[in-house]
């Protein structure tokens, strides 16, 4: 982009635009105006001038040491120094100002008020102490009196005209939005049209609500460089913001003119389309840029996932997404981005599988992107997919081995596979990386998980204690209370604390067929077969969670109340149904326990 209408005043406007930049000194500007006014005393012969002379001489030497360690970044050393200046006298401005600065330099703003005031007041025909002292005014919100240094300075001349443009900022914290725009068209005025200047006073005209005051600036930007088109296209977005698409689609159109192959414009143009509801248009458009065989594919991927964040929750403009991020993966098979995004849309429409599925051929890809195993694996996960989650938390942690949720992926895939020692190394990564996390649900979940993968080991003193870590935090943890009772029951151990827990689940819980079979077996246990027989029949009142184990259980209640005939029919039965335990057979051949 052509730059020649800038003016040579940036230094100054970047200044602006970063911090204020109003902190102008120059080390031998304040130096000079001092010595100039020794050279203009008159000459004297007095036997006093050797000494003046001697006086003098340790002034600038004094001066000069304090400059060396203002500019070593030691600003208290310098101001020791250059108070022995002013000591001497008083009158030397060039000390005042560097007093000013270097106590600005150690964050003693009001202290330095004083120093550059006075500097100013010794030689107010120095800009680097108006500038500083202007400084020091902002830094204190005194914005008024640091509007009247630049007003001052601007009046001397129009060399000084690009200091109009820290006036004008110093206006908008002022909040006086009006001045500052004057101070923008005085600068322009002097030294032509500038392009950050141009956006300044656009965003002014907007949060004013003058739009064509806004637009009329977009207009110079266009006629500053007629054959550019990019500031056509930011005209055009200017306008589609401000609800003026039929408009904005002429600037669209008379950029294409100007170069036929630009990808924001067909953008710019689907969004206009979309809004109207005319969706063959936004197809068409971006068909367009899809076709465009100079544009790689990343840059195709960006463009639609920009499209996407456009469509909203509209279902017919997300369905027309999908079927180009579809035909983009399949026109760039070997392009992450793309998979992605086809990922992404699917994921929106809930076709979980479907996007598992992309997720994971993204992730073949290029498999240094986190957010892509974060996704996949949240998938195998929802989708019981045990098998890829132990491979694929496999893969991601060779990528992002400090990362403590794939650890707990990997965990809770190896103890599902009764990879018990695999899980336990896992859960316990896991929750070393992510001790500092503010989610306790996580917390809690690793811990059971430890808990159930101990007693899965036979390391029970540790499962129990995982478990009653749990329990301490959260006592109604449904997981906890069904595994922890059900496997203090096999063990046969502290079956009061087994019944406690079980009872306080099938409460919270009292038509869960698997609660009320876990409670039910921790009575058997105990011996209670009648209240066992009692829970077994709730579990079973609903036929369709009745598992072969619930049945079963039913079965050998049965036989210890003495029932052999109604035991043996329910244990055929839950041989029947499938999930029945491995002494199914001989409990059937035998008729017994």
């Amino acid at each position: 982009m052509n730059t020649s209408h800038r003016f040579c005043g940036n230094q100054q406007l970047i200044g602006w635009i970063g911090s204020l930049g109003l902190a102008l000194w120059l080390v031998t500007t304040p130096v000079l105006a001092q010595r100039k006014r020794d050279k203009a005393e008159p000459a004297t012969d007095k036997p006093s001038s050797g000494s003046t002379t001697t006086v003098r001489m340790e002034e600038e030497t004094l001066f000069a040491e304090g400059m060396r360690y203002l500019m070593t970044d030691e600003p208290t050393k310098a101001i020791a120094q250059f108070s022995k200046v002013l000591q001497k006298n008083p009158s030397n401005a060039a000390a005042q100002y560097s007093t000013a600065n270097a106590l600005l330099k150690s964050g003693k703003t009001a202290e330095a008020i004083p120093f550059a005031a006075k500097a100013y007041a010794l030689d107010n025909t120095n800009k680097f102490y108006a500038l500083l002292l202007a400084e020091i005014y902002v830094k204190q919100k005194r914005y008024g009196e640091a509007e009247d240094l630049y007003e001052s300075l601007l009046k001397k001349g129009t060399e000084n005209a690009e200091y109009g443009v820290e006036l004008a900022a110093i206006y908008l914290f002022d909040d006086k939005p009006d001045k500052a725009l004057d101070a923008y068209n005085r600068v322009e005025r002097e030294l032509g049209m500038n392009e950050e200047i141009t956006r300044q006073k656009q965003r002014i005209y907007l949060k004013q609500n003058k739009i064509d005051k806004a637009i009329e600036e977009a207009e110079k930007l266009v006629a500053s460089e007629p054959g550019d088109p990019d500031y056509l296209l930011e005209g055009a977005e200017l306008l589609i913001a401000n609800d003026r698409s039929d408009q904005a689609i002429t600037w669209i159109d008379r950029a294409l003119k100007l170069n036929a192959d630009l990808p924001q414009a067909h953008v710019l143009l689907a969004d206009i389309y979309r809004k109207k509801g005319d969706m063959a248009r936004v197809s068409k458009e971006l068909n367009q840029v899809f076709a465009n065989p100079n544009l790689e594919a990343g840059l195709k991927a960006r463009i639609l996932s920009s499209y996407v964040g456009m469509t909203g929750e509209n279902p017919n403009a997300r369905q027309d997404a999908l079927k180009l991020a579809q035909d983009l993966a399949k026109a760039h098979p070997n392009d992450p981005k793309s998979q992605v995004m086809v990922a992404d849309l699917l994921m929106q429409q809930g076709k979980k599988t479907e996007a598992r599925d992309a997720y994971a051929k993204a992730a073949r890809l290029d498999g240094s992107v986190y957010e892509v195993w974060g996704a996949l694996l949240q998938l195998d996960g929802e989708l019981n997919q045990v098998d890829s989650l132990l491979v694929h938390s496999e893969k991601a942690l060779e990528v992002f081995p400090t990362q403590g949720l794939f650890w707990y992926s990997n965990g809770s895939a190896n103890l599902y596979k009764r990879k018990y020692q695999q899980a336990i190394d896992a859960l316990e990564e896991s929750q070393k990386l992510l001790a500092a996390t503010a989610n306790n649900e996580l917390k809690k979940g690793i811990q059971a998980q430890l808990g159930d993968a101990y007693n899965g080991l036979g390391e029970y003193a540790k499962s129990d204690e995982a478990y009653e870590a749990v329990l301490k935090v959260d006592p109604l943890n449904d997981h906890v209370l069904n595994n922890y009772s059900y496997f203090l029951s096999l063990r046969k151990e502290n079956l009061p604390r087994a019944i406690q827990l079980a009872q306080k689940l099938v409460e919270r819980h009292p038509t869960n067929a698997t609660y009320l079979d876990t409670y039910a077996w921790v009575l058997y246990v105990s011996k209670d077969y009648a209240k066992a027989r009692q829970y077994l029949e709730k579990a079973l009142a609903d036929p369709a969670g009745a598992s072969g184990t619930i049945i079963e259980h039913y079965g050998d209640v049965l036989f210890q109340l003495g029932q052999a005939d109604k035991a043996l029919e329910q244990w055929k039965r839950a041989k029947a149904k499938g999930g029945a335990g491995p002494d199914i057979d001989k409990k059937i051949a035998t008729g017994k326990l």
